[in-house]
């Protein structure tokens, strides 16, 4: 019978991170993601500390989450300039900025980096797909030196111009960090339907819930886990059959008292989920 699928929570990085990796540990679950968009941040210091608390809680760190500077805009008119390494003017910075998270996440033991690429075009002759596929080419190498894997966030993009970055980019380390509610949020897909399309190239998943967008400028609803659109049975069960073993990595993208309320149930939701 296959493991148990492990629980884990999306963190943030701080100086003071032995806080999160007691959130974690205070919640039972096992693994985590460590999230920055403060590449300032990123020493041999904040690593030590990192592997220290991972050691003494015995969480294992399942991908570091690297985010970038600048102006980021969470919405379908001015995300496509805003976010990731699409928009030309703030590529070149970024990939640096990537490529510095790429050498924390060696730092501490991490198998991987995950980010938001951003809207990337589905038109394939468009010069800027080019462009953006050497970038991404050039970071995933750049993973690949440390053996670490690339693994792309979902939502900006549907399903099939995600494959055709993957084959197109061709390093042997990429892999997608599945956010299912990112694809309702975005309008983009299914999550269970999207499966057919890069279910071979899954590597985690974020334990998230949305809903639909209801019109042409926002983004829709996050929403607890288990009050949405993404059918989670069979979602899992649907990764298991195509031999996904990574983690479930709970995100609730709101703060205070009701988002470890929301968490302790997604937990209750996942967790006979686990061996599907």
């Amino acid at each position: 019978m296959p493991q148990s699928l492990e629980l884990g929570l999306i963190v943030g990085l701080s100086d003071g991170v032995e806080a999160s990796f007691a959130k974690v540990a205070d919640l039972g679950l096992t693994t985590c993601q460590l999230c920055s968009w403060d590449v300032s941040i990123l020493s041999p210091d904040l690593a030590e500390k990192v592997r220290a608390a991972s050691a003494s809680t015995g969480i294992r760190v399942s991908s570091y989450w690297a985010g970038h500077s600048g102006r980021t805009v969470w919405n379908f008119i001015d995300g496509p300039t805003t976010i990731g390494l699409v928009p030309p003017a703030t590529r070149a910075a970024r990939l640096e900025e990537l490529k510095r998270g790429a050498d924390f996440a060696a730092m501490i033991a991490a198998p991987s980096i995950t980010t938001h690429v951003g809207f990337i075009t589905e038109n394939p002759n468009d010069p800027e797909y080019a462009a953006l596929v050497d970038t991404l080419r050039d970071l995933a190498q750049h993973c690949g030196r440390h053996g670490l894997g690339f693994w792309f966030e979902t939502g900006q993009e549907t399903p099939v111009t995600l494959l055709r970055a993957i084959e197109d980019i061709g390093t042997d380390n990429l892999g997608i960090n599945l956010d299912p509610a990112n694809l309702v949020l975005y309008g983009k897909a299914n999550p269970v339907d999207a499966l057919d399309v890069f279910g071979a190239c899954v590597r985690g998943v974020h334990a998230k819930d949305g809903l639909y967008p209801v019109n042409g400028r926002e983004l829709g609803q996050e929403v607890p886990l288990g009050e949405g659109k993404v059918d989670f049975p069979a979602l899992i069960a649907r990764l298991r059959a195509m031999g996904f073993d990574g983690a479930l990595t709970i995100e609730r993208e709101i703060e205070g008292d009701q988002q470890i309320v929301d968490i302790r149930r997604a937990i209750e939701v996942l967790e006979p989920l686990r061996d599907l």
